[in-house]
């Protein structure tokens, strides 16, 4: 198993808190099956987010201020998730596994684990990926992710990086 070290940002990721909301979100178009949105909160930085017919929220962007990458998943099946408590976590890409260190997050009262990311290599094997299966702390599967079309979707996302500044 490859190890993955994560870097923790709870309170720079999202607002104080560990809370995320989606008014502070503004919408730059739609690609591939992802939104493009751009968060004030992170120094404009871009993301992608796809919401599955489960209400589960995936987010995967850029923290302008930081200079890094994250991703986060929201989904009833983290179960008690504490905000800015720090979690053991394994996700797969392709049948890759890596281990992380998440952290809790709330989207309203949906609970939700980040991951903070400093090499840019990692969302390049994000966007060739098709799929990404999420494992919590008990190593129990949280849900499977299909990545399809997140390529398209994050070149969309580096774009808006880009004209963001």
């Amino acid at each position: 198993m490859k190890i993955f070290k994560a870097v923790l940002a709870a309170a720079a990721l999202f607002s104080a808190g560990g809370s995320v909301s989606a008014q502070d979100l503004i919408d730059r178009g739609y690609i591939s099956g992802w939104n493009i949105m751009v968060d004030p909160a992170l120094g404009n930085g871009c993301l992608i987010q796809t919401i599955f017919q489960d209400y589960s929220v995936v987010r995967i962007g850029f923290d302008a201020e930081k200079d890094q990458g994250y991703f986060v998943v929201f989904n009833e099946a983290w179960g008690r998730i504490k905000k800015g408590q720090t979690y053991d976590i394994v996700f797969e890409l392709d049948g890759k596994k890596f281990e992380a260190v998440a952290t809790g997050f709330y989207l309203g009262k949906v609970p939700g684990a980040g991951v903070t990311f400093t090499d840019r290599n990692f969302v390049f094997a994000i966007a060739k990926s098709q799929g990404m299966t999420i494992y919590n702390e008990a190593g129990e599967q949280v849900m499977a992710i299909d990545l399809s079309g997140s390529g398209k979707a994050i070149e969309a996302a580096r774009k808006c990086q880009a004209e963001m500044g």
